[in-house]
């Protein structure tokens, strides 16, 4: 039974975009439960009418990146508009330069949205691939994504928000065979350890635009936390 409290209104409204290759249905669920209003689309022109763009993804970095073509500019804009983008799973990674995953799979290089330079790489590690399960999360830094509970009060996240803290310790689940290698490690805001200390959540320098490797939505209250001070972060924009 989850101890996560809805707010009693719609605290933003966020457009999950819809290019074919999201996980809509768990995402808009936890992003309504977080408390907000989701519009599903892929149409470019409700980004400006939204207080934030979600980029959700499962599948190859190539596929995502054709079928979100028609939708590059304006989610470019979007970001260098200062408003929130939050990539999740192949979603992050397609907020990055490029990908090793089109070359391993003989496709030629595939260029990303290029938010947060750098590139996604294989795991190169004696386990096996693709990574699936949970993983304990290590923040590096702060941003308003990894805000939590304070650990010397409440353990279970509130309606009325962080207390302090941050998911530090917490556990969320993943499922991905490559991981994010920002070129400014300033670039990584937490990370998660599967035979490799790999960036579990990554943001730009402005905080605008952030992803995480794991998938919220699935992610029991931890996840919950994340998508709700996403919500949070759209609300105070």
């Amino acid at each position: 039974m989850s101890t996560f409290e809805p707010p009693a209104e719609t605290l933003a409204d966020v457009v999950l975009v819809d290019y074919g290759l999201g996980n809509l249905r768990s995402a808009t669920r936890g992003l309504e439960r977080a408390g907000a209003s989701v519009d599903i689309t892929d149409d470019p022109e409700a980004f400006a009418a939204a207080d934030g763009v979600v980029l959700p993804g499962v599948g190859a970095f190539r596929e995502g990146m054709e079928n979100a073509g028609p939708l590059r500019e304006a989610l470019t804009d979007h970001a260098e508009a200062g408003r929130p983008l939050f990539g999740i799973c192949l979603g992050m990674q397609m907020l990055l330069t490029s990908s090793e995953e089109a070359d391993h799979e003989g496709e030629g290089e595939v260029t990303g949205l290029d938010l947060v330079s750098g590139t996604n790489v294989r795991f190169d590690v004696d386990r096996k691939v693709p990574h699936m399960g949970w993983n304990e999360l290590e923040v590096e830094r702060d941003h308003p994504i990894v805000e939590g509970v304070d650990r010397a009060g409440s353990e279970t996240p509130q309606a009325d928000g962080p207390t302090g803290g941050s998911v530090d310790g917490e556990y969320a689940y993943f499922v991905h065979s490559y991981y994010a290698e920002p070129d400014d490690p300033d670039a990584v805001v937490a990370t998660a350890d599967y035979g490799v200390d790999f960036p579990a959540v990554v943001a730009n320098e402005a905080g605008n635009v952030f992803g995480t490797q794991f998938h919220p939505e699935k992610s029991g209250e931890t996840g919950l936390r994340i998508l709700r001070n996403f919500v949070e972060y759209c609300a105070d924009r």
